[in-house]
């Protein structure tokens, strides 16, 4: 088949595919041809260690030869390149293959004709180095200060991953022993800090992004005024109940019933 025939029944194929891409990998043999290609040439850049293949190069270039500039944009698209990526990866773990995390697809056109002899489609196979790992984000010192209610300490510094806060030192569920020990308690009896709950909250520290989020860990079974909520710039939003918590901020006042402590950071 002539060059410009593949060239623009392949062309139509991607236009006229669905988003999902189904469609394509089975009516459409110029790409199924592209795909023999490229497992072809992964097998011989392959190598056997420990009893496996392994691919070990990181990019796959796939260069068409005969495209039209009109239609160069379609074939360059980020939408065909992780079709193809996502074909190359399923078929080396099918297969076995050991192949890096990273492995990707990259398409490139021409609007030469290929030379007598010479194939349409090229593929080329490249490491390319990893980039620098990602340097540890440095913790910022942060501290809670008691701005209403008698806690533990006037101010207290957030130095653990995670800080429990509550009412009072240990929680017992049990005679076992205590089940909870909050770091941070607001134990003196008072007006105040009887709004607090006994396992009211907990602050934890992501190393990986640098925020401190804090957790309601209330049972909901005290009235509605002693529940958690974050004030910040004027505006109130209340902690629910929930894997993620709330981001804290520099400055936000977290309200654990009618206690009130600053979160300062920096």
């Amino acid at each position: 088949m002539a060059v410009t025939n593949v060239i623009e029944k392949l062309g139509r194929a991607i236009f006229e595919a669905p988003f999902g891409g189904h469609k394509i990998a089975k009516d459409a043999p110029e790409l199924a041809e592209i795909r023999l290609a490229v497992l072809d040439a992964v097998k011989a850049k392959s190598h056997r260690a420990s009893g496996r293949h392994v691919f070990p190069y990181n990019l796959v270039r796939l260069h068409l030869l005969g495209v039209p500039e009109a239609q160069s944009q379609v074939f360059r698209s980020e939408f065909l390149s992780t079709y193809f990526a996502e074909e190359l990866r399923a078929a080396l773990a099918r297969s076995n293959y050991r192949f890096p995390e990273n492995l990707r697809v990259e398409i490139t056109t021409t609007t030469a004709l290929p030379e007598p002899q010479q194939d349409w489609l090229q593929v080329e196979t490249e490491m390319l180095d990893q980039p620098p790992a990602a340097q540890p984000i440095s913790k910022m010192p942060a501290r809670l200060v008691v701005l209403s209610g008698a806690a533990s300490a006037a101010e207290f510094p957030l130095e653990k991953v995670r800080t429990n806060i509550g009412r009072t030192a240990d929680i017992y569920h049990s005679a076992a022993g205590p089940s909870r020990r909050n770091d941070f308690a607001f134990a003196e009896d008072s007006e105040i800090n009887r709004t607090v709950s006994r396992e009211h909250a907990h602050i934890l520290y992501s190393a990986k992004t640098g925020e401190y989020r804090i957790c309601n860990d209330r049972s909901y079974k005290g009235p509605s005024n002693c529940g958690i909520w974050i004030v910040r710039d004027g505006l109130s939003q209340p902690v629910h109940k929930n894997t993620r918590g709330a981001v804290l901020k520099n400055g936000d006042e977290i309200h654990l019933g009618r206690a009130i402590l600053r979160f300062e950071c920096g």
